[in-house]
């Protein structure tokens, strides 16, 4: 198989930053998945003789404040993070796909009106929205799920009726209508996959995002309740315990912070070679 017709997700590991981010994001994904075959700790059960203790070959990262493994916090915290910011942003793709394609068909009054909404939340910054909707459904994974679902939902949205907007006008669309297709396979089989690439590629980059909001609204209390391990969680735990035992904080903000480049930087390798940005550039 040649190097072109490899899919896109693929030919990406072959830049040098792809390949190191796509590794890292597969470990971490595998990681998250296999997380009880990976330790032989629990993530919930409490040691209290164990607590604060350093790094050392019984527990590599060392210990927290009730003498958990840290390491194993960290993994099981990885399958939270990512799961939830995973599970919102696929939801809000989904909703804003639909939304910004019916929108950019249709136009009219409904075009109007969902440009209006879309607009109106699209003023607001993501944890203001977040936090709001966190705060009506209540702290949990489900709450925090449905408020990064609806803080990018705008993105999506404005993105899809872009893309729409553009091809409905293509000669490809008035060939499909004149040989007699309906809105419906127009819409499905035609617009929605040529416009399917730039959003996926933005819901990965959103991706990153979504988990640096997640890790927000742990932080504050309000994301996956304990004992479920997040990556927030651990650092709004840890920040208290800084100077006594920094390894509490230290260790779940590198994992957030790594993740999210590495997923920007595989973002990028993605784009390029998606030649998305060339592709924008002809659209405009």
């Amino acid at each position: 198989m040649s190097g072109r017709a490899l899919p896109a997700p693929l030919r990406a590991f072959r830049r040098p930053l792809g390949a190191v981010a796509g590794g890292w994001l597969a470990a971490v994904i595998l990681a998250a998945l296999f997380a009880p075959l990976l330790t032989p700790y629990d993530y919930d059960i409490q040691a209290l003789k164990e607590a604060y203790q350093p790094a050392s070959a019984r527990h590599w990262l060392g210990t927290d404040e009730f003498g958990r493994d840290l390491l194993t916090r960290l993994i099981y915290g990885a399958r939270t993070s990512l799961s939830v910011s995973g599970i919102a942003i696929a939801l809000s793709v989904a909703c804003g796909m639909t939304l910004g394609a019916a929108a950019a068909w249709f136009g009219g009054w409904f075009d109007r009106a969902v440009t209006v909404v879309v607009d109106l939340t699209w003023s607001f910054p993501e944890i203001l929205i977040a936090l709001i909707l966190v705060a009506i459904i209540g702290p949990g994974t489900t709450g925090t799920m449905v408020a990064i679902s609806v803080a990018y939902l705008a993105q999506f949205t404005r993105l899809t009726r872009a893309q729409i907007l553009t091809l409905k006008s293509e000669t490809f669309i008035e060939a499909a209508r004149s040989l007699g297709a309906g809105n419906a396979h127009i819409l499905f089989r035609h617009l929605l996959p040529n416009a399917l690439a730039p959003v996926l590629v933005s819901a990965m980059l959103a991706t990153g995002d979504a988990i640096i909001l997640e890790a927000t609204l742990g932080f504050f209390g309000l994301g996956a309740q304990p004992p479920v391990p997040s990556w927030g969680g651990m650092m709004s735990a840890g920040s208290a315990l800084v100077f006594k035992a920094p390894w509490i904080i230290i260790f779940p903000g590198l994992a957030v912070a790594v993740t999210v480049v590495a997923i920007n930087l595989f973002g990028d390798a993605l784009i390029a070679e998606l030649d998305i940005r060339a592709r924008m550039r002809r659209q405009v």
